[in-house]
């Protein structure tokens, strides 16, 4: 079915533009005159060809991030405000998006909502649309405040980008410094240590016991190293496959919350995170029960989302949510205290925001005490690797030479 640009005026004399599929002009401009509206212009798209050119650009293979999501709704917004309507602001707002995919959702989005969804029906088909989105969106259309309810999502979003960018930030380092002490050290072994191999046998000298340890190791990679790398790739493969199943990854999930320091670090975050998403959508007029199974599924951590579940069946069960939230390796312990004085004195949202603001300043603090812990191990890590294989190196000369006298 073709589609058509419009341009038509409203009973109340705002102008209405959009893109809907009709079997012809002619239809079209009927169905629009049913509403009361009267058709200013009608023009066939040429969707099929900008389907087809941005199909073949490769920048539709793009996923769409959350900061594109974010502009999008902070856009619908402000558009919202200014007195557009939805369809309108979804239309402006597609023609705008940065990246190809994001634009034929919103299209998608619109055509639903011409087919008689809601808006928040419509967004819960993307999984770019989290659930705390669809939530806010579902109770900013029913109370007519869906400018915002949006303006609060993408608040939620940002806030948890900037959460989950500071925790990725804080463990790239030590992860990309740790492989290249793992490199440094296969070179040593795989190639420096083979070379100093031939040129201490051709001395014919007693070597060090260090040398003969070295020398060891290398022979023992050489023979088994092929293995070695298989049972590796092997057991990443192994981690990465069972962590898509829901009972292990909870079970990996709940180790790496008692790690010291890095488990502090998730769990402060996780904490910041439930807190203010929580304190948004119970501000936003969502009842706690429905907020808490939004918050199942918002959070990375599956152990989390585990302990917000049950935190859910108990209260659903006439428990408090403070003692609900009261898991020893979940969430950090202040959660549950501060959330029963916000309970007792009815200023729940305003008790989670604040503890929002406490953990995420935590947080900042937690990763520079990381970045300043981990540093120095890991240079004297490698520096005990390179120079360990460097003083084996110069005693074998040494050795050779006071031999040689």
């Amino acid at each position: 079915m073709p589609s058509f640009t419009f341009t038509a005026r409203d009973a109340a004399g705002r102008t209405q533009r959009g893109v809907q599929s009709a079997q012809s002009a002619v239809v079209l401009a009927s169905e629009l005159r049913s509403r009361g509206w009267l058709v200013l212009d009608i023009q066939a798209t040429t969707e099929g060809q900008v389907g087809l050119t941005e199909s073949l650009d490769p920048r539709g293979m793009l996923p769409v991030r959350s900061i594109d999501v974010e502009l999008a709704l902070q856009q619908i917004a402000v558009m919202l405000r200014s007195g557009l309507t939805l369809l309108n602001s979804l239309h402006t707002s597609s023609e705008h998006a940065d990246r190809l995919k994001l634009r034929r959702i919103l299209r998608r989005v619109m055509a639903r909502i011409e087919e008689g969804s809601s808006f928040a029906d419509a967004l819960a088909e993307h999984p770019c649309f989290n659930n705390l989105t669809v939530q806010l969106v579902r109770v900013g259309e029913q109370t007519g405040t869906l400018d915002m309810v949006l303006v609060r999502a993408t608040e939620a979003m940002e806030r948890r980008r900037n959460l989950i960018q500071q925790v990725v930030t804080a463990l790239t380092y030590p992860f990309i410094v740790l492989l290249a002490a793992i490199g440094v050290s296969l070179f040593m072994v795989l190639n420096v240590i083979p070379k100093l191999e031939i040129f201490i046998k051709a001395l014919g000298k007693k070597l060090p016991p260090t040398t003969v340890f070295l020398m060891d190791l290398s022979e023992w990679f050489k023979i088994h190293g092929i293995t070695l790398l298989v049972l590796v790739i092997l057991s990443v493969v192994a981690l990465l496959v069972g962590y898509r199943l829901p009972g292990f990854r909870i079970s990996i999930d709940r180790v790496l919350l008692r790690i010291p320091i890095i488990g502090k670090v998730l769990r402060v975050a996780g904490t910041a995170l439930f807190a203010r998403a929580l304190g948004i959508l119970i501000r936003s007029g969502v009842t706690v029960l429905d907020a808490l199974r939004t918050m199942e599924s918002l959070g990375n951590n599956k152990y989390l989302a585990a302990v917000v579940a049950e935190s859910r069946r108990k209260v659903f069960a006439g428990g408090s949510l403070a003692e609900s939230l009261a898991d020893k390796h979940g969430f950090m312990p202040m959660l549950g205290r501060m959330v029963a004085v916000g309970e007792s004195s009815g200023r729940l949202d305003d008790v989670l925001d604040e503890v929002a603001k406490f953990y995420e300043g935590q947080l900042a603090v937690l990763i520079k005490q990381l970045s300043a812990l981990v540093e120095p191990a890991i240079i004297v890590f490698v520096g005990g690797i390179v120079g360990f294989v460097y003083i084996t190196f110069f005693l074998t000369i040494y050795s050779a030479a006071g031999s040689a006298k």
